[in-house]
């Protein structure tokens, strides 16, 4: 079984949407999955996010593409994201 590569979006405008970086990730590829990073107390965006894609160039494509790409008046931060321990 192939592992979808997950990356790591750094460094969102709090106002950015999941569907947002759905939207904005899934012009370089397939997405399998959007996790928007939100504080459990106030439900509210920490500004990170990780994405999920299957195919391992199209996911580094999407570095190339977004690491330093202006969303929302931020510069994200996109890069391969560290394994979970």
């Amino acid at each position: 079984v192939k592992m979808d590569t997950r990356l790591y979006v750094g460094n969102l405008n709090k106002a950015t949407t999941q569907a947002e970086i759905n939207t904005l990730f899934a012009t370089a590829g397939k997405v399998s999955s959007v996790e928007l990073v939100t504080d459990k107390g106030t439900g509210l965006s920490k500004g990170f996010a990780f994405v999920s894609m299957p195919e391992t160039t199209e996911a580094e494509k999407a570095i190339t593409m977004f690491h330093e790409y202006k969303l929302a008046e931020n510069v994200l931060k996109v890069n391969i994201a560290k394994p979970k321990l």
